[in-house]
C-alpha cells in the first residue's frame, strides 16, 4: 500500500563534529539542538512527515523521542568529506521504501540553523509551489552590503563601486543563502545530484535568522535571538512552559532543591546546601495559587526541615515515586496531565513519564534531559525553582 506525501522534511545530523563535540545534542534553550528543527517541521502545517538521518544511535533515539522517523546512515555517507547530497539521496531511497511512493517535494532543514519558525517552512513551501519551482533556498536580503576582495594585491570593490558609491537605495540588493531551508523535487536531486537546479526560487527570512551554530561562540549568539524572538513567540504559542497551566508542581529534593552534594559532620549527621532564591520562588508561586509539594526518596530529616522552612507539603522516603504521586493526585482530584514535575535523576523517570509537563535542571541525567519538555538554565541547587517561578508567573501575567 503506497502513501502519497506532499512535503517530507529531512534533517541530517551526524554524530561526529570536530568544532563542537556532539553538536546536535548540545543543550540549546532548554532542549537538544536537533529537537527544535524536528518540532518546527512537525508544527509546520504543510509538512507531512519528518525524518532524521544520522550515523549516531544516540541522535536517532533522541529524534524518535521528539516524534521524527529515523534513518540509520551508513558510515560512508557520514564522513567529513561526504556531501550532504549523498546523505539526502540515501535518505530519499529509505523514505520511498517506507512510504511506497516518491514524495512530491523534499524540505531539507539544517539542524544547526535553529532560528526559524514553522511559518517559515510553510512560507518556503508555498513560494516553491506558487512559482512552479524545481528548487528553493531560504535567504536574507542584503540591501547595503559593501564587500571588497583582493586581486593581485590590490583591494577592489566586489559588490559595489567604491569610487562611485551612489545612493544606498539605488544599489541592487544581494541575496544571502542562509542554509536554513531548502525545498526541491526528488527528481532534481536524483538527476543533478544537487539540492539546487532547474528553476530556482528563494524565500526571504529576517536577517537574524541567518545565524547558525558552527562555533562555540555562535551558540550564545543564536540562543540570544532564539530566546528573544522564538521562545517568546512561536514556542510559547505551541506548548512551551509558558503555555502550561499546572494544578500541581512536584519537586524532587536532591539535585533540584540542592546541588546533589551532602556534607557529613563528625557525629554522622548530614546536611545540604539550599538556595534562598528558591524559597522566594516557592512563595511567589504559592501566592499565585499554585499547589506545590516535595516528593523524595530521601529519608534524611533535612528534607522535612527544608520543607517546613519554605512551607511545602512533603512526601518523604518514597519507595515508589510514580505510585505515590498517582495516589496523592487521585486523593486530591488532580489529573496527572495537569502536573508539572521537576526531577533530575533516573529514579524520577517513571514519575515524569506520568505527568503532563516534565522539567529538568540543566545538569540532570541525560535520560531525564531527553524526556523533559523544559530544561532550566540553572543547575540543581542554583535557583531552579526561582527560574521556574519566573517563567510560570510571567505567563500568568500575560494571560491575566
Amino acid at each position: 500500500m503506497s502513501f502519497s506525501a506532499g512535503s517530507v522534511a529531512i534533517i541530517l545530523a551526524r554524530g561526529g563534529s570536530k568544532g563542537i563535540p556532539h553538536k546536535n545534542l548540545i543543550d540549546f534553550a532548554g532542549k537538544p539542538l536537533l529537537a527544535w528543527s524536528i518540532m518546527q517541521a512537525k508544527t509546520a502545517e504543510t509538512v507531512d512527515s519528518v525524518y532524521v538521518s544520522s550515523d549516531s544511535d544516540a541522535i536517532l533515539d533522541m529524534a524518535a523521542h521528539y516524534g521524527a522517523r529515523t534513518i540509520k546512515r551508513p558510515d560512508e555517507f557520514s564522513t567529513d568529506t561526504a556531501s550532504s547530497e549523498s546523505a539526502l539521496l540515501h535518505a530519499l531511497d529509505r523514505i520511498v521504501a517506507d512510504l511506497g511512493a516518491e514524495p512530491e517535494r523534499i524540505v531539507f532543514l539544517q539542524a544547526t540553523s535553529p532560528l526559524r519558525e514553522p511559518s517559515d517552512i510553510d512560507g518556503a513551501i508555498a513560494t516553491f509551489i506558487a512559482q512552479g519551482a524545481d528548487s528553493l533556498f531560504s535567504d536574507a536580503v542584503l540591501d547595503d552590503f559593501c564587500a571588497w576582495h583582493e586581486e593581485g594585491g590590490v583591494l577592489k570593490g566586489k559588490t559595489f563601486d567604491p569610487f562611485n558609491r551612489g545612493r544606498r537605495q539605488d544599489r541592487k540588493p544581494l541575496f544571502l543563502e542562509n542554509g536554513s531551508i531548502y525545498v526541491f523535487k526528488p527528481a532534481l536531486l536524483r538527476k543533478a545530484g544537487n539540492r539546487l537546479g532547474g528553476k530556482i526560487a528563494r524565500y526571504s527570512m529576517d536577517f537574524w535568522k541567518s545565524f547558525e551554530i558552527d562555533t562555540v561562540e555562535n551558540i550564545e549568539l543564536c540562543e540570544y535571538f532564539f530566546r528573544k524572538h522564538l521562545l517568546a513567540g512561536w514556542w510559547r504559542r505551541e506548548g512551551g512552559i509558558s503555555a502550561f497551566e499546572p494544578e500541581l508542581i512536584v519537586y524532587d529534593f536532591d539535585g533540584v532543591m540542592t546541588d546533589n552534594r551532602v556534607f557529613v559532620l563528625q557525629d554522622g549527621s548530614e546536611g545540604v546546601f539550599a538556595n534562598r532564591a528558591d524559597g522566594w520562588g516557592i512563595m511567589q508561586l504559592r501566592q499565585a495559587g499554585m499547589r506545590q509539594i516535595i516528593l523524595s526518596t530521601e529519608t534524611n530529616p533535612v528534607v522535612s526541615a527544608r520543607a517546613k522552612k519554605v512551607g511545602l507539603e512533603v512526601l518523604q522516603g518514597s519507595g515508589d515515586k510514580p505510585r505515590d504521586l498517582a495516589v496523592y493526585c487521585d486523593g486530591k482530584g488532580i489529573a496527572l496531565s495537569k502536573v508539572l514535575y521537576v526531577g533530575n535523576d533516573i529514579n524520577d523517570l517513571d514519575a515524569m513519564r506520568l505527568v503532563g509537563f516534565p522539567v529538568a535542571p540543566a545538569d540532570a541525567h541525560p535520560a531525564v534531559l531527553a524526556l523533559a519538555k523544559h530544561v532550566t538554565r540553572a543547575r540543581g541547587g542554583e535557583g531552579v525553582i526561582k527560574e521556574l517561578s519566573e517563567a510560570l508567573l510571567a505567563s500568568h501575567r500575560l494571560k491575566a
